[in-house]
């Protein structure tokens, strides 16, 4: 296990849920602002860390990039921990900040399901969403850094404005997760600080879909890019 990139991840994760979340909470759960700095922030650590770990920051990417064979079983469960951990951490800065300053708003940064009402189709409507947002951006994400593609130097911009995409239209829905590590991180949170537990009771939704999302963009990956392969050798 390689320590340098398990600390990559964990930084990256730990900027995510800071800097991100911390706006979700000090604006409101504003949607431009919050979706333009998730999209902000991965353009930022993928320029950075991305170097040193592929820059995940995301149990979902790297469920993908495992299913893709782009890394070990043993090196995703390395990453998972260290980004939950990154999370968490992050959590614990940002919203004792926020709580220190008397500003009330950590539940503008969790997830949530549609409407806020736990009902049988408020789940179903919210795993559904999670699921197809996931399989967008961890799609996007396998085609972009796909070394055949040619795109890896632009890969971290078009993986930016797909995560603010997504969160346009998440955000509305269920406060977009597509990240299990951030769901994990702000529940946790928002029961030590505020002692609420609705974000928590809530998680596994958001832990379950993104992952879900993921090995469904996988698989649709290693589909249409096998189809491509099978074509190129009949080219030749």
């Amino acid at each position: 296990m390689n320590f340098k990139k398990l600390l990559a991840e964990c930084i990256g994760t730990f900027v995510l849920v800071f800097a991100a979340c911390g706006v979700a909470a000090l604006t409101g759960g504003s949607l431009v602002a919050t979706a333009m700095t998730f999209g902000l922030v991965i353009v930022a650590m993928a320029y950075s860390i991305g170097r040193v770990s592929g820059c995940h920051i995301n149990p979902a990417v790297s469920l993908g990039c495992a299913i893709a064979g782009r890394m070990s079983w043993i090196e995703f469960l390395g990453y998972v921990c260290a980004q939950v951990v990154g999370g968490f951490l992050g959590g614990v800065a940002i919203f004792g900040i926020v709580k220190m300053a008397g500003i009330n708003r950590i539940g503008d940064a969790c997830n949530g399901v549609i409407g806020g009402d736990v009902t049988a189709g408020a789940v179903i409507g919210s795993l559904l969403a999670e699921i197809i947002l996931t399989c967008i951006f961890v799609y996007v994400i396998l085609n972009v850094t796909d070394e055949k593609a040619g795109t890896s130097k632009k890969a971290g911009v078009v993986i930016g404005f797909t995560l603010t995409l997504v969160h346009l239209i998440g955000i509305p829905l269920t406060g977009t997760s597509v990240n299990p590590a951030r769901s994990i991180a702000t529940a946790l949170n928002a029961w030590i600080f505020d002692r609420t537990t609705d974000a928590l009771a809530q998680v596994w939704i958001f832990i379950v879909a993104p992952l879900a999302g993921a090995a469904l963009a996988a698989l649709l990956y290693a589909l249409l890019n096998k189809e491509k392969a099978a074509e190129n050798k009949d080219a030749e």
